[in-house]
């Protein structure tokens, strides 16, 4: 089951305002990558399933959470259907995150209150989402459905949207300051923040040099 409960999640996500984004197939690579992200103050991270025997991976990373790190927030990404999402419950996951909008996964992260994120792109699923009990909804692709400039429009007539973009967002002020000035509450980022040179490199003082860089520009930003 979850080691963090619903409010704690949400509450740390807006806290925070960065989502690291990852996924590797190597336990080793993808425990040292969630350990680097939390040193660098990001302790509320996600794993996606985008691998054959992604749950493996993941079981083995929230046993060792628990162990060793049980101040890390520990939640999955990329899940489409109920069923994957019941194994990462079971598995330990503290919130579930999707490319789109599920109804079978909210019900079932509402029966066992976990924070669902699904993946939303126009304003009727963001407004279904709701409906379904969702506190914060991932707007993905987030460059691609209009990036900051979608995130204005939602909250001029819908001011109480919570909005989490990933994909379009880079950890750099410029990107940053664009997104949050449109009034996110917090921003998942995977690729340009944990780069294939880091990983490849094992250069995880590098992560988590960049995280904390990061976390920085939007404490800036957010004042």
């Amino acid at each position: 089951m979850a080691r963090h409960t619903r409010l704690e999640v949400l509450t740390k996500m807006k806290e925070l305002g960065l989502i690291p984004v990852f996924y590797n197939s190597d336990f080793e690579i993808a425990w040292n990558i969630v350990t680097a992200c939390a040193d660098g103050g990001a302790k509320c991270i996600e794993f996606t399933d985008r691998g054959d025997r992604a749950i493996s991976v993941f079981t083995k990373l929230a046993e060792y959470r628990d162990a060793e790190r049980p101040d890390i927030i520990l939640g999955v990404g990329s899940i489409c259907d109920s069923p994957t999402a019941a194994m990462y419950i079971a598995a330990g996951a503290d919130f579930i995150v999707g490319p789109l909008l599920d109804e079978e996964t909210a019900k079932l992260c509402n029966k066992r209150k976990i924070p669902y994120s699904p993946g939303c792109g126009s304003v009727t699923e963001i407004h279904k989402a709701h409906e379904l009990g969702v506190e914060i909804c991932k707007i993905f692709p987030g460059a691609q459905v209009g990036g900051p400039a979608f995130v204005r429009s939602v909250k001029g007539p819908c001011p109480w949207t919570e909005l989490m973009p990933t994909g379009g967002v880079s950890p750099t002020k410029e990107s940053l300051t664009e997104w949050f000035d449109a009034g996110i509450a917090c921003a998942g980022i995977g690729s340009k923040l944990i780069t294939k040179e880091l990983v490849r490199a094992g250069d995880w003082a590098g992560i988590t040099a960049k995280v904390k860089e990061t976390i920085e520009l939007i404490k800036q930003i957010l004042g």
